[in-house]
């Protein structure tokens, strides 16, 4: 069973955010300080306010109060358009700094998952992968472009708003202050509660996705083994415990939003309340009053901002964390200093033991010598151990008793890079990009040239390459759509280009009609001649052209000779080829 990725924790996450703002810390440098004087003009106008209010009550009888009003009224105008341009530049500069900050987010990601090692990568779910590079990484880049500069703004406003009110008058300020004790303890509430409440979104949508993945990529085994109803059932209960997630999440929202709502309008009333008894004894003037109240309507708007916002952090948060998470998983032990590299290119298996879970071995006791320049052939039934021995010899795996190596160096031990320089496995999986048919080659070597890459397209005996509308600049899955036969072609001929001294196949060419397969088969065999070939092969005509055929059953290597050996002894291969062959007794093809 796949094992669960790793969620990054909370102090892990506040760290890569903290990487993330020092990254660009121009950016958001320039933003608080853009925005502290957009909230700084945000003040002068409801301070002028007052001032009008006062003006017009203690010189109301004075001939130059009108004008004395107009000039506040146009200073008041002045800084509220003042405001509004700062404001509008602090935002672009905290999109601008959201796009870049979440492309980082986006490659580290991707930089992750693609450095990750054989070994870990193929034990991943591959539905919590997808869900966390798609569904996790576009809510995260989605709050760094819009979160951070409105968070950002919404926060420097309201401290802002918050000092003005104290300065004014400390009595209206603490009032106004204490009022919003309502909406700390609604969002400390809520706080407590969301995290585990959002991560179990999360990984519940990431195990839906996954039952989707599994069931789409298997459809034709459901469909043969009549396992509908149980692919179904699975689908369901999938279904339910992401609802059920889903309706957890929503349930701490419908108690935070109406309580922060009420609790958000409390602090002007409470200093209407106060303020127009102070008014009534005289400790503070009517301005003074409607400037305080001013503010605190005023504080409404980036608190609600807030309000809105800690609710899509802590989506967005588990997202982070489950983004971040990826660094947390395991890296391979520690590797021997191999730096010599291996001396020589034979491959040695001596008392190989493998289990896949440590309960039972699936290989056992295996002992093989594979000569340069060898093709060796690898036959036995469906669960016999090929594919397991295939990885092994690949270094994808190590075996726990043992040992499995090339050049007397141990396969497993070599770096990713100087071990496919070495040996490449190639299976039925493949993978093709949409990008165009030289950028798909290319990834095999980057500095091969146009009449390379037409040689290695020649070699495997692409017969749609004539067909591509414009030669190798062709867009696949655009201007050109290759169905499963190309699609493996193209991934063999990234094997030509990238030229190992062993190649694996594991089934390479079973999805190949027969006629096409012994083409590409033979066209491989022409340009990898003088290399070693291992071919896990399921058509035994693949064995017949082999120099030996190692044959596997349960687990174990229990023959192993040339083609016309093993049909003269009769035995496992004999029996095979025979049943396969249906003729007469007779080590040669007809």
């Amino acid at each position: 069973m796949s094992r669960q990725l790793p969620v990054a924790g909370p102090a892990e996450v506040r760290a890569a955010a903290v990487r993330d703002l020092r990254a660009d810390r121009s950016a958001v440098a320039g933003l608080i300080f853009v925005n502290g004087l957009a909230s700084a003009a945000g003040l002068v106008g409801p301070w002028l306010l007052g001032r009008i209010i006062d003006t017009i009550q203690t010189r109301s009888g004075s001939g130059d109060v009108l004008s004395t009003v107009d000039r506040l009224a146009f200073g008041a105008l002045v800084f509220t358009v003042v405001q509004t341009v700062l404001t509008w530049w602090a935002l672009k500069i905290g999109y601008r700094f959201g796009e870049r900050t979440a492309a980082r987010v986006r490659e580290r990601f991707l930089q992750r998952t693609l450095t990750l090692p054989a070994r870990s990568a193929d034990q991943l779910p591959t539905g919590d992968l997808i869900a966390r590079g798609s569904t996790d990484a576009s809510r995260v880049a989605l709050t760094l472009r819009s979160a951070v500069p409105e968070v950002l703004v919404a926060i420097v406003h309201a401290l802002f708003l918050i000092v003005a009110v104290l300065v004014l008058d400390l009595r209206l300020g603490l009032c106004g202050l204490v009022c919003l004790i309502g909406v700390g303890a609604a969002v400390r509430w809520y706080l407590r509660r969301a995290r585990p409440a959002y991560l179990a979104v999360a990984a519940a949508g990431a195990e839906l996705a996954d039952v989707v993945a599994s069931t789409a990529k298997g459809a034709r085994t459901v469909q043969l083994l009549g396992l509908e109803d149980r692919r179904t059932e699975a689908t369901e209960t999938a279904i339910a415990r992401a609802r059920s997630a889903f309706l957890g999440a929503l349930w701490l929202r419908t108690v935070l939003f109406p309580w922060s709502e009420v609790s958000l309008g409390l602090p002007v009333a409470g200093v209407l309340l106060v303020g127009g008894g102070l008014y009534l004894n005289g400790s503070v003037s009517l301005g003074v009053v409607v400037t305080a109240t001013v503010y605190l309507r005023q504080l409404v708007g980036p608190l609600d901002t807030l309000m809105l916002w800690i609710e899509q952090l802590q989506g967005a948060g588990a997202s982070y964390a489950r983004v971040e998470g990826l660094a947390d998983v395991p890296a391979e032990e520690t590797e021997p200093d191999v730096a010599a590299g291996p001396t020589g290119d034979r491959i040695q298996v001596e008392n190989a033991y493998y289990s896949y879970t440590g309960a039972r071995d699936v290989l056992r006791d295996i002992n093989l010598l594979v000569q340069p320049g060898e093709r060796l052939a690898i036959v036995g039934t469906s669960g016999a151990g090929k594919s397991t021995l295939a990885r092994l010899l690949a270094g994808l795996d190590r075996p726990h008793t043992g040992s499995v190596t090339i050049g007397g160096t141990p396969v497993a031990d070599l770096p990713p890079d100087h071990l496919r320089e070495h040996v490449v496995l190639i299976t039925q999986d493949h993978h093709v990009f949409h990008d165009t048919v030289r950028d798909n080659l290319l990834i095999a070597r980057p500095n091969a040239t146009d009449q390379e890459l037409h040689a290695a397209l020649d070699a495997v005996g692409a017969p749609w390459l004539a067909d591509l509308p414009h030669g190798l600049d062709t867009e696949l899955g655009t201007d050109f759509t290759l169905d499963g036969a190309g699609a493996q072609q193209l991934s063999l001929a990234r094997v030509v280009l990238a030229d190992p001294h062993t190649l694996i196949l594991d089934e390479a060419t079973a999805q190949l009609d027969p006629r096409t397969a012994r083409r590409t088969e033979q066209s491989l065999a022409a340009v990898l001649r003088g290399r070693t070939v291992i071919a896990i092969a399921h058509r035994l005509q693949t064995a017949h052209d082999a120099d030996r055929i190692a044959v596997m059953e349960a687990g174990k290597l229990v023959e192993l000779g040339t083609h016309t050996e093993l049909v003269t002894a009769g035995h496992t291969y004999g029996k095979l080829w025979h049943s396969w062959h249906g003729g007469p007794s007779n080590p040669e093809p007809t």
